[in-house]
């Protein structure tokens, strides 16, 4: 009973954001580098916060420091999507928010020069989340298949992290989900969507990472990391500066360039990464072998859709400098 409740809750307080977001104008207008057409409202991820705000007053504040970063990044992230802030704020809350995690993590034990690496990494992680979310349907979808898998191999393979804690933040997934993963979306997850679930994510699979001591878990975000490396690299190779928006995503040509629908490009994504997922469990007894081959395979797909519809892309842009 306490999870229907906890859903109903969410679906409330997100109807209830709907109503505060058309009254002081949080929308996302439509530019050249958009993947959609219409206005639609921002911030509907704000609901993954409230999520665990629900699960830390329930559960006696359990992971205070992760929720301190948390907080922090929700709070950065939700005033950039109502005003645009410089990269250097940004940059400032997020190095605090990780740092705040791996105090949570027990990692500032290990030596100084590591953590820097880590929190380096988990920066990047968290801004991979933000640079994929642009399509219907893909936030949402993807998150709710990694958490539902973290929730599998906690409940089944090695206890690492309370389960409620997942639970939780699927049912604040699942009441965005409802209102985004369709034609016609009722509003995006925003920046404070893409940081704060990227955040939460971030702390359960770090979790189990320090609990099993294996780093091929990260393949569970391997669809994001390849889409998101390869990209900056193609950025890099065309001089471009990898700071600026940009609409170069695999996912944004598949949507832009080829005219596939929002929703098949999004289930496109989560299939691909619940093979990958699948194939993970069955191959739990030479992991890192089959995470390379993975990424390798992901790469060289990658590769080839570029070389065969990137033309494209850069044959529109004209158009689209015209039309907006």
């Amino acid at each position: 009973m306490i999870y229907i409740f906890l859903f109903i809750t969410l679906l409330i307080t997100e109807l209830v954001y709907f109503k505060l977001a058309d009254r002081f104008n949080i929308i996302d207008i439509p530019t050249k580098r958009s993947s959609h057409s219409r206005t639609t409202l921002r911030g509907g991820g704000i609901v993954f916060y409230i999520s665990i705000v629900l699960y830390f007053l329930f559960k006696d504040f359990n992971y205070p420091y992760f929720f301190l970063g948390l907080t922090l990044i929700t709070i950065i992230s939700f005033s950039d999507d109502i005003h645009s802030l410089s990269i250097k704020p940004r940059l400032l809350v997020q190095v605090i928010s990780m740092s705040s995690m791996l105090y949570q993590w027990n990692l500032f034990v290990i030596p100084w020069q590591l953590d820097i690496v880590i929190v380096i990494f988990g920066i990047g992680i968290l801004n991979a989340f933000n640079f994929m979310d642009g399509i219907n349907g893909l936030t949402g979808g993807y998150c709710l298949l990694v958490a539902g898998a973290l929730c599998y191999i906690n409940l089944n393979q090695v206890t690492f992290v309370d389960n409620d804690l997942i639970y939780a933040f699927m049912l604040g997934l699942l009441s965005f989900t409802i209102f985004n993963f369709r034609t016609k979306t009722h509003c995006f997850a925003g920046d404070v969507g893409a940081f704060s679930a990227g955040f939460i994510l971030l702390f359960v699979l770090g979790k189990l990472i320090i609990r099993t001591g294996d780093l091929s878990y990260l393949i569970l975000l391997g669809v994001y990391g390849v889409d998101v490396v390869l990209t900056i690299m193609h950025r890099l190779m065309l001089k471009e500066n990898i700071f600026v928006p940009h609409r170069m995503h695999l996912h944004q040509l598949m949507v832009n360039e080829l005219g596939i629908p929002h929703v098949k490009v999004s289930l496109f994504y989560i299939a691909t990464q619940a093979a990958i997922i699948v194939g993970l469990f069955m191959c739990q007894a030479y992991p890192y072998t089959y995470s390379v081959c993975v990424i390798l395979l992901l790469s060289a797909a990658y590769i080839l859709f570029i070389k065969k519809y990137f033309h494209l892309h850069t044959e529109l842009q004209p158009l689209l400098c015209r039309k907006f």
